[in-house]
């Protein structure tokens, strides 16, 4: 990373499973829009299939658009190197058997300033966390549930 580490904003990852190897492309305009305008910075995107049989191997993003239906050459060299060999195996075996996965690692640079404002203050990061949309879904029609009953 060629930024300093003091004006880094967080780095998040996410490892988003594609069902029986099924890709449409729909998310990668939008995530070349994140980039472009600044919000994020890709570290590293590599993609992992899972065989029926489990086994675990990494693809080239070029080999992923072979169809002619998705341009994902303008991702190619997004590699750091933070991700290794153990984190795509865990990441793989996290997916079903039959599927594919994206594993994104990025920086919060629309947080940047306010992260390296909090570090020069003394500020240290002692928690962090995500809720998936499905758990807030499934909170929310819980509480619906109980006013309607209550």
């Amino acid at each position: 990373m060629s930024t300093d580490l003091d004006e880094t904003g967080p780095i998040d990852y996410l490892v988003v499973e594609f069902p029986d190897n099924r890709m449409t492309g729909e998310g990668f305009p939008i995530l070349v829009d994140l980039v472009d305008s600044g919000i994020i910075r890709i570290l590293d995107l590599v993609f992992v299939t899972r065989d029926a049989d489990g086994s675990i191997a990494a693809v080239e993003i070029s080999d992923l658009d072979g169809d002619g239906q998705l341009d994902l050459s303008v991702f190619e060299g997004a590699s750091s190197g933070l991700l290794g060999e153990d984190d795509l195996n865990e990441a793989a075996a996290a997916i079903e058997p039959g599927s594919s996965a994206g594993i994104l690692v990025y920086e919060n640079v629309w947080a940047a300033p306010f992260a390296a404002a909090l570090r020069r203050g003394g500020a240290q990061l002692v928690a962090s966390g995500r809720i998936p949309v499905q758990a807030l879904l499934a909170s929310l029609e819980a509480t619906e549930s109980a006013d309607v009953s209550a």
